[in-house]
């Protein structure tokens, strides 16, 4: 077998490869605005075709949703990355615990539709939503029965049907993907350089697809819900049922902020942040009934000594105050906290750990493929270098905190709170310096490569 390749490179007219060029109009190379336009369209194609949204009862704020997860994924791509993943680990972790009462029937791909809030329950005011904690309990009780699933809209062919995934979409964004990276690779071979706004797209494209890999089975664009008939439960029933509940903020009933336009910026509610608030409200009436009972002896021994001494009156009502009050204080409800960001235990620090934080510092560092691009100036070249190198850093030091409150708990708050902050104003410095190169950019970032080979058949 023998084949032949010619090689040959076409440029745009520019000046001297000393001198800097702005806009450059189309030629036998490639012109500024067919360089922006794919770069463009290969983020915002692959960020539509990723995000997979959750389940509205109402279209306007669904789409609104969708266009908030849009806007995120641009902004923070490891942010929504992250999120895939714990959506992949719980609709895991339900597929595990519902198996015993399933066959093992129940798939991932009903376990994400769950967890999408794609199953609702008529109450006298309207609807709530049924939680995959929910849905385990009422198997574990036996008050529904797998062999029913259809009647729930838990049929895969139910869900799929209402799934808008398009296979010929994903295709096409797979090809537009591995075409625009062959052609960064092919680029670097023969020593052209990257554009800083073609470094930014190679950025996105492995979190892309981590992205998707976790969302693979997850059904995209549902545009209605499942309403089921709940089955008949005693009063303690009903009562731990309800309780059970996740969020109400993605209820229908009427009340407060449920289902509105506010709720399109939060993360879906997850089964561990449930488990841990019931868990610090429970060790929080055990250490009240414990304070409780501490103060009491000291209380029923002051009385007695009352009674053999009358003027140990005025230190009884004291002690009395001092624990009515230590009673208020540890009665009075904890407010609500601002949670910034919260790692479900079955991930953090896991054996997957290393890959994640891999994948977290991928964005920000591959951003340091243009460490020594040209810049209009010296200053902007280190403004990129710094910028690239705190983005990295800052999300790594970020990931590595289970939980972070909006709040003042030590030191450490600080970091938390400020490594966020420092990644932003790195992506907006980031962002800021691609636009600005293309005032005064490397010609040779317009220049490209023909490649032409010849297969001859085998003797």
């Amino acid at each position: 077998m023998s084949n032949t390749a010619s090689v040959g490179y076409k440029s745009s007219p520019s000046p001297t490869a000393t001198v800097l060029v702005g806009w450059v109009l189309e030629s036998p190379g490639r012109g500024t605005l067919s360089l922006i336009c794919t770069c463009l369209f290969t983020i915002f194609f692959c960020t539509w075709v990723v995000i997979h949204p959750r389940v509205y009862k109402r279209r306007f704020v669904g789409a609104a949703h969708k266009l908030a997860l849009f806007l995120k994924t641009i902004i923070a791509p490891e942010c929504v990355a992250v999120e895939g993943l714990q959506e992949w680990s719980q609709a895991k972790r339900v597929v595990k615990e519902c198996a015993e009462y399933t066959g093992g029937r129940l798939k991932l791909v009903h376990a994400f539709y769950i967890g999408m809030l794609a199953l609702r329950y008529r109450t006298p005011r309207g609807e709530r939503v049924l939680w995959p904690n929910q849905y385990i309990w009422l198997l574990e009780q036996g008050l529904i029965d797998w062999k029913d699933h259809a009647d729930w809209g838990l049929s895969e062919e139910t869900i799929r049907d209402k799934s808008n995934a398009d296979s010929v979409v994903k295709l096409a964004a797979l090809c537009q993907v591995s075409w625009f990276v062959a052609q960064s690779i092919m680029r670097a071979v023969h020593s052209l350089p990257l554009s800083q706004l073609e470094t930014m797209t190679l950025s996105y494209i492995p979190l892309f697809i981590v992205t998707y890999f976790f969302w693979w089975l997850k059904p995209k664009d549902v545009k209605t819900s499942s309403i089921v008939g709940l089955p008949d439960m005693l009063p303690d029933q009903k009562l731990a049922f309800e309780s059970m509940a996740v969020s109400s903020s993605f209820d229908d009933e009427g009340i407060g902020r449920q289902d509105s336009l506010w709720t399109i910026w939060y993360l879906t509610p997850r089964l561990f942040e449930k488990e841990v608030e019931d868990k610090a409200l429970q060790q929080s009436k055990t250490f009240q009934g414990a304070r409780r009972l501490q103060r009491a002896r000291p209380l029923a021994d002051a009385k007695f000594l009352q009674r053999a001494d009358p003027n140990s009156k005025a230190e009884i009502e004291v002690g009395e105050n001092m624990d009515e009050g230590h009673n208020d204080l540890w009665l009075t409800p904890k407010p609500n906290e601002i949670v910034v960001s919260h790692w479900d235990p079955e991930v953090y620090r896991s054996k997957i750990w290393p890959a994640i934080c891999l994948f977290g510092a991928s964005f920000g560092a591959l951003h340091l493929i243009s460490w020594n691009a040209v810049f209009p100036t010296f200053i902007e070249r280190w403004l990129w270098r710094a910028a690239a190198l705190t983005s990295t850093s800052s999300l790594l030091i970020f990931m590595h905190f289970k939980k972070v409150v909006f709040r003042w708990g030590g030191p450490l708050t600080m970091i938390s709170l400020l490594t966020p902050a420092l990644y932003l104003i790195s992506r907006i410095v980031i962002v800021g310096g691609v636009i600005a190169a293309f005032r005064a950019s490397d010609p040779a970032i317009y220049d490209t490569y023909v490649v032409s080979t010849y297969w001859v058949h085998v003797l």
